[in-house]
């Protein structure tokens, strides 16, 4: 059973799933989904192509599923799927894909999105992330798993941020960031590794190892940072320094840090 406050607007064709709450003057449009266990407080606006998972917590006054923030955009068919558990609270911005990127913008399972915290357009959001009031994604971001945003950080369009980052507060990213590192600055920049946040997901300490002499091969050695990686491709087997390698030979924007 639903309990549906008696000013909240419902459309014709919108989808609810069971044991749902939406609080006053709160509007769901026609194409939106919303899954089982849901919670979403008043004067919400949850429009357009919209799914949403189980067992999320979306707070007052945020805007998901909103058209993009581009000025190509011209009523094409795109969409907003977010996942299972999220808690999405006060004034944040979720908007759908465009047909140039994908036509989606996906965020993934178990994130706490802070408020005032902007998802743009064709944005891909993993899972057990964090991003703190006034992170701002630019489009075509991608964010990897178990991430940290600190607070009034805007990360520029087509930036990818490896698994386990964590980003502090006030930066400015314009570049990639690889897995398992800390950034910081404005421009961010490397400041080693995300040590705190590595041993609360490694279970071995050997994994913790081998990923700190990867960063100082391929970081501190003063030789290019792509020979580097692919050499430990061909000499190392452990899969997290593989991880780290191929983000940084794969890397588009470059990777930000302080050469020798």
């Amino acid at each position: 059973m639903n309990n549906i406050h008696k000013t909240a607007i419902i459309e014709d064709g919108a989808q609810l799933g069971d044991n749902i709450t939406i609080g006053a003057f709160t509007i769901i449009g026609k194409d939106v989904k919303i899954g089982d266990n849901t919670t979403i407080a008043s004067h919400t606006v949850i429009e357009g192509k919209t799914t949403i998972g189980e067992n999320n917590q979306i707070f007052s006054h945020a805007a998901i599923g909103t058209i993009p923030q581009d000025l190509k955009y011209n009523g094409e068919d795109v969409e907003l799927v977010i996942g299972n558990n999220n808690k999405i609270r006060e004034y944040t911005l979720f908007n759908p894909g465009t047909i140039g990127g994908g036509s989606i913008t996906k965020i993934g399972d178990n994130n706490l999105f802070m408020g005032y915290t902007h998802v743009a357009h064709d944005v891909i959001v993993g899972n057990n992330c964090v991003f703190a009031n006034v992170a701002t994604l630019a489009v075509h971001v991608e964010i990897d798993d178990n991430v940290v945003i600190g607070g009034l950080t805007p990360i520029h369009q087509f930036c990818k941020i490896g698994s386990n980052v964590m980003v502090a507060g006030g930066s400015v990213v314009t570049q990639d960031i690889p897995p398992f590192c800390l950034a910081e600055g404005n421009r961010a920049v490397l400041r080693g590794l995300n040590l705190n946040g590595l041993r609360r997901r490694f279970k071995e300490r050997s994994d913790i190892d081998a990923v700190k002499k990867a960063y100082k091969a391929i970081f501190e050695s003063g030789n290019a940072i792509s020979d580097v990686a692919k050499e430990l491709l061909e000499t190392n087997d452990n899969q997290y320094v593989h991880e780290l390698a191929n983000f940084v030979i794969a890397t588009k924007r470059g990777i930000p840090f302080n050469r020798k």
